[in-house]
């Protein structure tokens, strides 16, 4: 089910899901490039595997899975095939940057540029084996009303 908001809701299709992965991935590339913000950077990888995720079930179920655990999509995409169980782990890693990177905390957050290129490296992975299997099945993707691969 998609999440009412002003001015719309989620989109119903899976492309446009990655697309915005591609761009949190771009956004986290420029600032790890630039010494950025460390949270933000591991931010920008979650939210990247969690769009591509989502890209991903929407294209093989049909439905939009709301939320941000990351363990949870990946365990909805190991239900639609099994080579995401290679991901679990990952995704249990950056699963743990969703809120702990955008709130102050009294206990701090340990990120070093070391831990940031690995979040990187795991999104960019996770998202290129996702976008292979997208583009690569050959399965017809919705455009409008019509149909085309």
């Amino acid at each position: 089910m998609s999440r009412g908001r002003k001015g719309g809701r989620d989109s119903l299709y899976y492309y446009k899901w990655l697309d915005k992965a591609l761009l949190d991935l771009q956004a986290a590339r420029i600032l790890i490039t630039w010494n950025g913000d460390v949270c933000n950077i591991a931010f920008h990888c979650q939210q990247a595997i969690e769009k591509a995720l989502k890209g991903y079930l929407l294209f093989k179920t049909g439905r939009h899975f709301d939320g941000h655990n990351l363990t949870y999509l990946c365990r909805q995409a190991v239900a639609c095939d099994d080579v995401f169980t290679e991901w679990l782990g990952e995704s249990a890693a950056l699963n743990n940057l969703y809120i702990e990177t955008r709130y102050p905390t009294d206990l701090p957050l340990t990120i070093d540029e070391c831990a940031c290129r690995r979040y990187l490296s795991m999104a960019e992975n996770m998202f290129a084996s996702i976008r292979q299997e997208l583009y690569h099945s050959g399965k017809p993707h919705k455009i409008g009303k019509k149909y085309k691969i």
